[in-house]
């Protein structure tokens, strides 16, 4: 991810308009830009990873993605309550198997036909993924909810989930699962299961892909330069560290987009961001700093939306061998050692709560009954001087470069204070740092980022089992604990049909996994966005994937 927006020229005939974009990003020395009222220029803080949402895990990705992909459901705006989505009626009499009715008249961008057929070839191409696509570089998603393929290369993949899909007919199509869930349903939300063109896959190449240096690469052109799906916008053009731009699908079968034409820039620096909306160059941005939300309030020409609140940002705790944090005092001595309110007050700007537990309030299964760890240096080195790791305490801690995440805008300053609390808490901080991407993330994923890390999450759907069960549903590497009883409760709660069951396990596993302590949550924030005042019908999503189709862009 780069710090700097080098100088560029986009070209796109808009009728008879030419356009052209100009500017240093980093410097903020803009052009102004006029551009046709049918043209919405975003800003995201980097290009997307690839175009194949089942290949990524990345906002910056899905907000592209989304556009030109639709799933068999959807979320209704500005919410995380399932809607139909391609599938205009689903459910199950058994938790196992899923009837879903298509909606007729579909067509995919390259006009082939979407059928049950099309839902069947999709589910079944991640189930047989095989080789490099089964590295959870590549698949995440489909290893976070469905687990294993249907040969897996690594036994520790576990069962599959998924378990095959009837065509029933050209519109309805049948998914089939190994076990009863609850979460299934809406996890097809996310962007990873959106029904993609099987012809276009392919014709391009949409099932090659290699590992370098340990990292998933596609091979083929689909991912870059080919994404086909049924969604109202469908792909023009990608230049890498320019744009990305997606025209109107004039054969959608729903609503036609109000706009002609979006035109997503990535610009890493968040002053430079809010630079270009200052200017005009783009006409919203993501990912706008609380430091900065006064500046767009006090700007008659902008104006700020608010995201819900749908994310959790905590400090985690790696048990990994000769690790402090294999001690259960230690972990305590942390969590009262880290001072999570002075964070949240100092650098939120009254645009976070501080998190007590690892899901939202907003979900079911939140209880305030949890165990709670308010800063008490004292304590922390009591708990030290009787643990395995007395005061002062040596821990290594790390905290990522280079980004801005909705949850933790501004990492080094929340490491900052965090490490000097600890200190006061009877610890020894041994500071590290790595860049966001590739690093950091794929540090913090295998176990390497130190006994402490800094890191977060943003919700992919409205179920506890997309934050507890990402989390701590089984062994992860990350965190590098075995726990039978939380793993086994959180199984449980997933499968269980009876709602108020559910929510009944949720909070259990809450207690327990605040009572075991294998991170501290420290913040639950409300993300801005920032706007011309022209720019109408923009709804933010809790879960950061936000339709463009409703958008309309007004006279300067």
């Amino acid at each position: 991810m780069r710090g700097k927006v080098s100088r560029m020229g986009v070209l796109l005939a808009l009728g008879t308009l030419a356009l052209v974009l100009a500017g240093t990003a980093a410097s903020g020395l803009f052009s102004p830009v006029r551009v046709a009222n049918d043209t919405l220029i975003y800003a995201g803080a980097a290009d997307p990873t690839y175009l194949d949402p089942t290949l990524v895990s990345d906002g910056e990705s899905f907000r592209v993605t989304a556009q030109i992909f639709e799933s068999l459901v959807s979320l209704k705006p500005g919410s995380t309550v399932v809607a139909p989505g391609l599938a205009s009626k689903y459910g199950s009499t058994n938790g196992k198997d899923w009837k879903f009715t298509l909606r007729k008249g579909v067509k995919f961008q390259d006009k082939t036909p979407f059928n049950a057929a099309a839902v069947c070839f999709n589910f079944n191409r991640q189930y047989n993924y095989s080789g490099p696509f089964q590295d959870a570089s590549a698949t995440y998603y489909w290893q976070t909810v469905f687990g294993g393929f249907h040969h897996n290369a690594d036994p520790s993949l576990g069962a599959s989930l998924y378990k095959g899909c009837t065509a029933r007919g050209k519109y309805t199509a049948i998914i089939h699962l190994s076990k009863r869930s609850s979460s299934f349903l809406p996890a097809l939300v996310i962007s990873s299961f959106a029904i993609q063109s099987p012809t276009a896959i392919k014709k391009y190449g949409g099932n090659k892909g290699e590992l370098v240096g340990g990292v998933f690469k596609a091979t083929g052109t689909y991912a870059f330069s080919h994404p086909t799906g049924t969604g109202p916008f469908q792909f023009e053009s990608w230049k890498i560290g320019e744009s990305v731009v997606l025209k109107r699908f004039t054969g959608y079968w729903g609503k036609k987009a109000k706009l002609a034409r979006i035109i997503i820039r990535p610009i890493a620096n968040n002053t430079a961001r809010v630079q270009a909306l200052q200017t005009g160059e783009i006409y919203g941005a993501d990912l706008i700093q609380p430091q900065d939300v006064p500046t767009i309030q006090n700007n008659s020409n902008l104006k700020l939306i608010n995201r819900p609140s749908f994310n959790v940002a905590y400090v985690g705790f790696h048990q990994g061998p000769g690790s402090p944090m294999d001690d259960l005092k230690v972990r305590q001595a942390a969590a009262y050692g880290l001072d999570r309110a002075g964070v949240v007050n100092s650098f939120y700007a009254n645009r976070a709560q501080v998190a007590i537990e690892f899901q939202p309030p907003t979900l079911f299964g939140w209880t305030s009954k949890v165990k709670k760890y308010p800063f008490d240096p004292a304590k922390a080195r009591t708990l030290l001087n009787s643990s395995s790791c007395k005061v002062p305490c040596k821990v290594d801690f790390w905290y990522p470069t280079g980004v801005s995440r909705p949850y933790m805008p501004d990492p080094k300053r929340n490491f900052e204070a965090f490490a000097a609390s600890l200190e006061k808490a009877g610890f020894n901080v041994v500071p590290h740092s790595a860049p966001w991407r590739p690093d950091y993330v794929a540090k913090v994923n295998e176990g390497s980022a130190g006994d402490i890390n800094m890191i977060g999450w943003t919700g992919d759907f409205g179920d506890p089992d997309n934050f507890l069960g990402t989390f701590f549903k089984a062994y992860r590497p990350s965190f590098g604990f075995h726990n039978n009883a939380i793993f086994n409760i959180l199984e449980k709660a997933a499968a269980e049909p009876n709602f108020a069951k559910r929510v009944s396990l949720y909070k259990q596993a809450n207690v327990m996994i605040m009572n075991y302590l294998p991170a501290v949550p420290y913040a639950h924030s409300k993300p801005a966005l920032g706007f011309l005042k022209r720019v109408n019908g923009y709804v933010a999503s809790p879960v950061g994937t936000d339709p463009f189709a409703s958008v309309t862009v007004g006279g300067s």
